[in-house]
């Protein structure tokens, strides 16, 4: 970070693709040309993506980079409207829009059910449910001749029930929840659809927590009500449904990801997998090459610098809003070297990637993340070793939008 200076010239912004698609052509370019590219957002709204490794790790913890909505210039003056697809991103009330003392207080309120002690507390309680999906697993392949759909069978339902069973969310919920939190992420959904979907997850959720609050448990949810009846400051009524909202997107979506795109690599680089079976390689080693070399987040929406900053030489106006480019920045060469683009789960300590983010936004889920990624790929290996794509993979259909990083589906023969 440097004084600001006038950006150097170069070509025209970048048009991210509402549809998706995989990303890693277009970063490669963009890293080519530099640490920092101008982006086009849905609806033509200007924006900027840092996509170096370096670059990307000082903008997140930059004093002077802010995540609060009041500092986006073109929120303000009106001109992201109603039914925007990433105006959530901006607008929902937590700790991905909180600053300073509000994002510590914010985070303080959920950060007991993600210590490392207590996701150690959940590993028996993640080992059964991955037991029993490894079955629903098999059910799956033989209704469907030999195949079956990883990702719907595998993948969600391990993230998902365990957020939600963190959270005190019943299963009945559980499936429309993911569906309206899909839509919320999508970059590709109509400005009716985008309105609708968002108000009835904010709907779904508030009666969620009005039955909670009949009826506590021994649950998230609970504590949060706790803290918003409890009087004074420390969460408001908007607080508690955004926060619900960051939770369960958050909670099950990267996840779901990281889970999916760590098959589809061993599956296509056997080599990798023998690396695993042969000792050279753990299993926290393939997730954590996994999220270096194949994100489960894209481009995470949005930061604001709040006076002109200029990043590894281009300037960044205040006010802008910016994407943290992670599926870039963890292929970046300066970085990882010429092979920044091979996946090779013996990098081992080398791995220093920035996929669950960096400084005070860090990801809290981190800890559980990586356990449930863990002990899902090493069981699901163990119980089938020949497990192989069902379709090659060019024929896998991508991930709509160009937030989340990976496929729509991921059939699978167990061998």
């Amino acid at each position: 970070m440097n004084t600001p200076h006038t950006a150097p010239g170069g070509g025209a912004p970048h048009r991210l693709d509402p549809a998706g698609g995989c990303p890693h052509a277009d970063n490669a370019r963009l890293l080519a040309r530099g640490a920092v590219a101008p982006v086009l957002l849905p609806g033509d709204i200007e924006g900027m993506a840092v996509l170096g490794h370096d670059a990307l790790r000082d903008f997140l913890s930059h004093p002077e980079v802010a995540k609060g909505a009041r500092h986006f210039t073109a929120l303000a003056e009106g001109r992201i409207p109603e039914g925007w697809p990433l105006r959530t991103f901006a607008t929902v009330q937590g700790m991905t829009t909180a600053d300073d003392a509000d994002h510590r207080r914010l985070r303080s309120l959920v950060s007991r059910a993600f210590t490392p002690r207590r996701i150690e507390e959940l590993r028996p309680r993640v080992e059964a449910v991955t037991a029993s999906l490894l079955d629903s697993l098999a059910e799956a392949a033989r209704a469907g001749d030999g195949v079956a759909d990883l990702r719907r069978h595998y993948a969600l339902p391990l993230p998902l029930g365990v957020i939600c069973e963190l959270l005190g969310v019943a299963e009945e919920h559980q499936d429309r929840l993911h569906h309206l939190s899909s839509q919320v992420v999508a970059t590709d959904t109509g400005p009716e659809q985008a309105v609708a979907a968002n108000r009835e997850l904010v709907e779904l959720l508030a009666a969620i927590a009005a039955d909670k609050a009949r009826e506590p448990g021994d649950d998230l949810i609970t504590a949060l009500i706790a803290a918003r009846d409890e009087g004074g400051d420390r969460l408001g009524q908007p607080e508690l449904i955004g926060t619900m909202v960051l939770l369960i997107i958050a909670g099950h979506e990267t996840t779901l990801n990281l889970v999916t795109n760590a098959v589809r690599a061993l599956c296509t680089h056997r080599d990798q997998l023998a690396h695993v079976r042969e000792g050279r390689a753990g299993w926290a080693d393939v997730v954590e090459e996994t999220l270096r070399w194949d994100s489960p987040v894209s481009y995470f929406p949005f930061r604001y610098p709040v006076r002109d900053l200029t990043v590894d030489g281009t300037l960044i106006p205040k006010g802008t809003p910016v994407l943290a480019g992670y599926s870039a920045a963890g292929r970046d060469p300066k970085a990882y070297g010429p092979d920044a683009d091979r996946f090779d789960v013996t990098r081992g300590p080398a791995v220093k990637h920035l996929s669950l983010g960096h400084g005070p936004h860090y990801c809290l889920g981190a800890p559980l993340a990586r356990m449930e990624a863990t002990l899902a790929l090493e069981a699901l290996f163990t119980r089938f070793p020949d497990l192989d794509l069902a379709v090659p993979e060019a024929a896998l259909a991508r991930h709509a939008g160009f937030v989340g990083n990976s496929v729509r589906a991921l059939p699978v023969r167990l061998g």
